[in-house]
């Protein structure tokens, strides 16, 4: 029962795996063309960049910007605080 029941799931992600890899968009082809285009044309006007990309960034999406560099600050002090030398008091 436990045997038949791996090999279910094997075959079930397997297939998984298969549908998705068909299901995949061709490298280069973007999903929303019309928000590239809008951002090319409207960043330098509208975010006085002129880079693109720093415009997107800090601009169009800086709150996202910033609550990942939050995140990544707390991961990085979760981890020095779990690896920090206690001293032994005797």
């Amino acid at each position: 029962m436990r045997r038949s029941l791996g090999l279910f799931a094997f075959i079930g992600f397997t297939l998984f795996l298969l549908a998705a890899a068909i299901s995949l968009r061709p490298f280069g082809e973007p999903v929303h063309t019309e928000m590239d285009t809008y951002f090319i044309q409207h960043a330098q006007e509208e975010a006085s960049a002129n880079n693109v990309v720093t415009s997107v960034v800090f601009d169009y999406r800086g709150f996202d910007t910033l609550g990942e560099a939050t995140v990544l600050f707390t991961a990085v002090a979760g981890v020095l605080m779990a690896l920090r030398k206690r001293e032994v008091s005797s």
